[in-house]
């Protein structure tokens, strides 16, 4: 086994996780506990975007986002079910990353937004910031579905991984 996930990236993950689940149950029931789920998840967002750059190794952006041509190459490889097995973060959950954090980051402004004196009840406000949401839910939903293939496909629980940091140590056959 290999240390892959440092404690900050774990605790920033799953802290991230129960605030979006705070987020989608509180919204139209309980709106103070929902706007402090997501400026949680702002700060989070913010927090994870400083430790991609300063973080170590499977934390940086420079070890998992790869460029486009990458990433649809993966996910071709991933069709024809010859995708390799990555140590950190695999081309097509590094673009998941990316797309989290931008699509996160987008909920908490459209959402703080709402609370400023110009867009303070304005149904299109509103419904722009409900839209970027259900987004942001279509991604958390395809993330899972993408944990769960490469769980599968690489017989590899990445959820546990995610709890404890460590995964199977790198082959030859492997992306370290």
């Amino acid at each position: 086994m290999v240390r892959v996930w440092d404690p900050l990236v774990r605790a920033f993950h799953w802290t991230l996780v129960v605030s979006f689940v705070v987020c989608w149950l509180s919204a139209q029931v309980w709106e103070d506990l929902h706007a402090w789920a997501g400026y949680v998840a702002g700060a989070l967002a913010v927090a994870r975007v400083v430790w991609g750059f300063v973080g170590g190794g499977y934390a940086r952006f420079t070890q998992f986002v790869r460029a486009p041509r990458v990433v649809f190459a993966y996910l071709a490889a991933i069709a024809r079910g010859s995708e390799a097995r990555f140590v950190g973060h695999n081309p097509a959950g590094g673009a998941m990353i990316v797309a989290l954090l931008v699509v996160v980051v987008a909920t908490v402004v459209s959402g703080y937004a709402l609370t400023t004196d110009a867009f303070w009840g304005s149904s299109g406000a509103q419904r722009l910031h409900s839209w970027i949401a259900h987004g942001l839910a279509l991604l958390v939903v395809a993330h899972l579905a993408g944990v769960a293939l490469a769980s599968l496909r690489h017989r590899e629980n990445l959820v546990w991984a995610m709890i404890v940091g460590r995964k199977r140590a790198p082959t030859a056959n492997d992306v370290a």
